[in-house]
């Protein structure tokens, strides 16, 4: 016997990709006044709070494919953002840090999305926002 349809707006799936895009579309407008993505700030983020990652460990954080993440540091290479640089613990790897005009951006960048989890919990209010985000946590750890 085939389960009757849910209406779109009721599967799990649709509500944290709805929920994600409108996260992400608001986001993304206030750090174009920036000339970057929210991907490229991801990458700046997720660099700032570590020492150093290789490609892949950068590229399951920031979720995103390896290859477009390689595209997208070679335009933060060349924009001085970031630089490779062989890894101590193996020479056959090569990770990712930030540069100086790097560790400047990501200090004002970081100032958009700082304001939007704040928004959010505010709005949400605290323990409504930390019960979701726990469950967002769940889920993931499950799939």
């Amino acid at each position: 016997m085939t389960a009757s349809p849910l209406p779109l707006d009721k599967y799990f799936s649709y509500a944290v990709a709805s929920t994600h895009r409108k996260l992400h579309v608001n986001l993304n407008k206030q750090l174009n006044s920036f000339g970057i993505q929210v991907e490229t700030w991801r990458v700046l983020e997720t660099l700032d709070q570590t020492d150093s990652l290789t490609m892949s460990d950068l590229a399951k954080v920031v979720l995103m494919n390896p290859p477009a993440l390689t595209k997208m540091v070679d335009r933060m290479v060349a924009d001085g953002l970031v630089q490779r640089q062989i890894s101590r613990e193996d020479q056959r790897q090569v990770t990712l840090v930030l540069t100086n005009m790097g560790l400047d951006l990501v200090q004002n960048v970081r100032q958009p999305a700082i304001h939007q989890n704040a928004t959010v919990v505010e709005q949400l209010g605290p323990e409504k926002a930390a019960l979701i985000h726990e469950a967002l946590e769940s889920l993931n750890k499950l799939l």
